[in-house]
């Protein structure tokens, strides 16, 4: 059976369930869309694993918090969650929301499996109660820095917003590109319209202009107005943090929205696995999935793997944590095991596949892969 997301106030409480907080945006100002997607993937893998016996012969279950990308409603949520004894933590798609959600996880003692979050730095120092799935941004980045180099483009702009996920972003993209002969000049987005973001991509000469910014706004009419401008016909607009991969981008830009290189986080080609999980996906969304949908499912049986290693139906967390690196489970995109990886503060799904790809504009709805990294 398939697990429904629980609600405030509608958790189970007779023991009979191993439960699991769950920690989306599915609401404003957070991307909900991800938020759907990150929570699809949790749903169907829950109710797989359930399908499978669930954790020694109990049901697996959500218990879902929205975090609206607020990081103090995500501490919050952690702190609720962990008093209502929930045997590990699941989720999230904001980096700087993650990073708050993983340092109260921390603080507290709660095994916390981070799904999509990629920023370095999820806690302050290391941790054994934290593990990821998506790749860190420094590896993701770099990525998508060579892919830049390779495409011929040495003078890069980035508009930007404030936060250190952007910050760290256009971190990685300058020392990666500055000793390869790049530049990588900042656009500060809290002083500058769309129309000015035009004017000084033409007075700095950049041959490709990075959106470091939320979605819709501000990045759909910037988008806009280049695509719009004949002065800028051969600049290429490029997206790291991967607004094009969800449908909405596509609803919103049309084929301006084509020919956006973005990260995503999945193989070339999936195995049988990986289709079935996809055509679930697809049904249970009612549009193609994306990689975060990928990420949520796999992070579900992740959990699942984790939980039935350490016994105890996952009252002690103290063992569930120390599992992870125990963990070798077959996922949608590979077999998934976790390492220390230098620089890197929590256990860290080291393999996780990485993909520069846009949206093909002779048809929007399909994506070409450009990069491999």
């Amino acid at each position: 059976m398939t697990t429904p997301p629980s609600r405030p106030g509608a958790e189970r409480t007779d023991g009979s369930s191993v439960r699991i907080g769950a920690l989306v945006p599915l609401t404003r100002p957070g991307w909900v869309q991800a938020g759907r997607h990150v929570l699809a993937g949790l749903e169907l893998g829950v109710g797989d694993v359930n399908d499978a016996g669930g954790i020694d012969g109990r049901p697996l279950e959500l218990v879902v918090r929205d975090t609206a990308a607020d990081p103090r409603k995500a501490a919050a949520a952690v702190d609720e969650l962990a008093g209502l004894g929930v045997a590990a933590l699941a989720g999230e798609y904001h980096s700087v929301v993650a990073r708050s959600a993983a340092t109260r996880a921390d603080a507290l003692g709660l095994p916390y499996l981070c799904s999509s979050a990629v920023l370095d730095a999820l806690t302050e120092h290391e941790t054994e109660w934290v593990a990821r799935l998506s790749p860190p941004q420094s590896r993701g980045w770099q990525t998508y820095a060579d892919f830049l180099l390779d495409a011929g483009h040495r003078r890069i702009a980035v508009a930007t917003q404030p936060s250190v996920y952007w910050a760290t972003g256009t971190r990685v993209l300058r020392d990666h590109l500055t000793p390869r002969g790049g530049t990588v000049v900042e656009l500060d987005m809290s002083a500058l319209g769309p129309a000015a973001v035009c004017d000084a991509l033409v007075d700095r000469r950049a041959t490709a202009l990075l959106l470091l910014v939320g979605h819709p706004e501000p990045a759909v009419p910037i988008v806009q107005a280049v695509r719009r401008d004949p002065r800028l016909a051969g600049t290429m607009i490029g997206a790291p943090a991967g607004q094009p991969e969800l449908a909405d981008w596509a609803t919103l830009l049309g084929k301006d929205g084509a020919a956006v290189p973005f990260l995503r986080y999945l193989p070339e080609r999936l195995g049988p696995f990986g289709a079935r999980v996809e055509t679930a996906l697809r049904e249970r969304l009612a549009e193609a999935p994306s990689f975060v949908a990928f990420e949520g499912y796999d992070t579900a049986i992740v959990l699942a793997d984790v939980l039935r290693a350490a016994g105890s139906h996952g009252a002690d967390r103290a063992r569930t944590a120390a599992s992870w690196p125990r963990v070798a489970v077959e996922g949608t995109r590979g077999r998934i095991e976790f390492s220390r990886t230098p620089g890197i503060s929590v256990w860290q799904w080291a393999g996780a596949p990485v993909q520069v790809v846009d949206r093909d504009p002779a048809d929007p709805d399909r994506f070409r892969v450009l990069h491999t990294g």
